[in-house]
């Protein structure tokens, strides 16, 4: 697959984990695709590991999106401890601070 075919892969598989997952997120254009992309490859490797896949099969759409949720939610709960410390997190928490 082609550097295009992986963003856009990404963006998708990205998408359709933020609409599964409860919550707001944060996240732009860009942290949508690389959650996607990081999930794809997450599980690709995953399944290698567990003999699920061959040497040169990546992960289906599935398990790409199963793992991209997987990533969002260690991504919500890292977030969510920032927000706990007093970490200014976005634009709206900083006009509040200032």
């Amino acid at each position: 697959m082609s550097v295009l075919g992986w963003i856009l892969f990404g963006f998708v598989v990205g998408l359709i984990a933020r609409a599964i997952m409860p919550g707001r997120d944060p996240l732009g254009l860009i942290g949508t695709t690389a959650l996607g992309i990081v999930g794809a490859l997450g599980a690709g490797w995953l399944g290698k590991a567990l003999g699920l896949y061959e040497a040169n099969e990546g992960a289906g759409f599935v398990a790409a999106t199963l793992g991209a949720v997987i990533v969002l939610a260690i991504y919500n709960m890292i977030a969510s401890r920032r927000r706990l410390r007093g970490g200014v997190t976005s634009s709206e928490d900083r006009r509040r601070a200032a």
